[in-house]
């Protein structure tokens, strides 16, 4: 799981079947101060209602297309949660 902050919106009308009716939304990865440590974007699907400016925990890889229980969908990332913060303990910095 990473952290990441939502970063803009990807709107495609022509798409695998099993996306249809799915956000799809472009996302970069943070560090745990909210930093943005990775240029290139990602996009992921959205299972948590977020949107632009959001910090969200994010899936990559295989486990990306269980998320949702009667499908498997084509994706390499999900967002699966909202961020409301982010708390390090200060020996760990």
């Amino acid at each position: 799981m990473y952290l990441a902050k939502v970063v803009g919106n990807v709107v495609s009308t022509q798409k695998s079947e099993k996306l249809i009716g799915a956000k799809l939304l472009l996302v970069r990865l943070i560090d745990d101060n909210k930093n943005v440590i990775e240029s290139n974007s990602i996009v992921a699907v959205d299972t948590a209602g977020a949107g632009i400016g959001d910090n969200v925990l994010l899936v990559k890889g295989s486990s990306t297309g269980a998320i949702y229980e009667d499908k498997r969908i084509p994706a390499d990332a999900a967002i699966v949660g909202i961020i409301d913060s982010v708390e390090v303990d200060e020996r760990y910095k």
